[in-house]
């Protein structure tokens, strides 16, 4: 007996908080690189403002965003080296409801940059969440990630940990339907909108945001090295306070459709 063979609909009230992943899913175990020690990286933003971040020593950053109201910062980041030269970068800024887990991908070979920012916002009488992205290049390059539907028609298997399982199905390029087959989420299934981006061979950046939970997911999926890594950021509405879920997981790709070429003759 599977675990699907026990599980039924769950109505949304029923639902547990967000805060329930977080035991489940356990540490982010793949190591922090320290390779971006001692350099700095400078995109380009809209309005022609140059936002810096500094990369001090292997864990902690400075970051400015450079214009008439200049800004700055620093954080705590952590860099995983996800294959040579493509590297995914993390750090929270802010606290509370103020807070935002930004994420970088970087792509040292090609000199193709994506930045998600994903925060808070007030929605009614409930916390809600958002991301923007950005995408460019660094100094010298023409290189980006574009958008892509490689994934779709895909039913990909994810083992976050021993107790974690999870299933994702590509319905096209901007849905997806997500299903925990074991876990804090156990039973629990979602159709939500999601972006792809390519990043390498086999290698791609997605995004999803839930309209039932306050999450927003931001990971790189590679298929060649049979791995996710990335996080997800989130609101648990009954301890008030954000979740911050970094994780990586075993993937599995259990099947692809393929639809008929239908020539529209009864």
């Amino acid at each position: 007996m599977t675990a699907t063979d026990i599980q039924d609909y769950v109505p949304e009230n029923e639902w547990p908080s967000v805060g329930s992943m977080l035991h489940g899913f356990g540490e982010q175990t793949l190591p922090a690189s320290a390779a971006l020690t001692g350099t700095a990286l400078h995109l380009p933003q809209d309005g022609g403002r140059t936002t810096t971040y500094t990369f001090h020593d292997a864990h902690s950053l400075t970051w400015t965003a450079g214009g008439e109201e200049s800004q700055g910062g620093a954080a705590r980041y952590k860099a995983i080296e996800a294959r040579p030269g493509i590297f995914i970068i993390d750090f929270i800024q802010g606290e509370d409801r103020q807070a935002e887990n930004v994420t970088i991908v970087l792509d040292r070979n090609t000199g193709a940059v994506t930045t998600a920012v994903s925060s808070f916002i007030a929605e009614r009488d409930t916390t809600r969440s958002t991301t923007t992205f950005s995408h460019g290049n660094v100094e010298g390059s023409a290189a980006t990630h574009s958008r892509s539907s490689a994934l779709v028609g895909k039913r990909i298997y994810y083992r976050y940990s021993d107790v974690e399982t999870y299933e994702h199905i590509y319905l096209n390029a901007g849905t997806f339907t997500w299903h925990c087959l074991r876990g804090g989420e156990a039973g629990l299934a979602d159709t939500d909108r999601c972006q792809t981006f390519d990043v390498g061979d086999d290698l791609y950046l997605f995004f999803w945001t839930e309209k039932v939970m306050t999450v927003e997911a931001v990971l790189l999926i590679d298929l060649r090295g049979q791995r996710s890594i990335g996080r997800m950021f989130g609101w648990d509405e009954p301890a008030a306070e954000p979740v911050i879920l970094p994780f990586n997981s075993r993937l599995t790709v259990l099947n692809s459709t393929e639809y008929p070429r239908d020539n529209h003759k009864h």
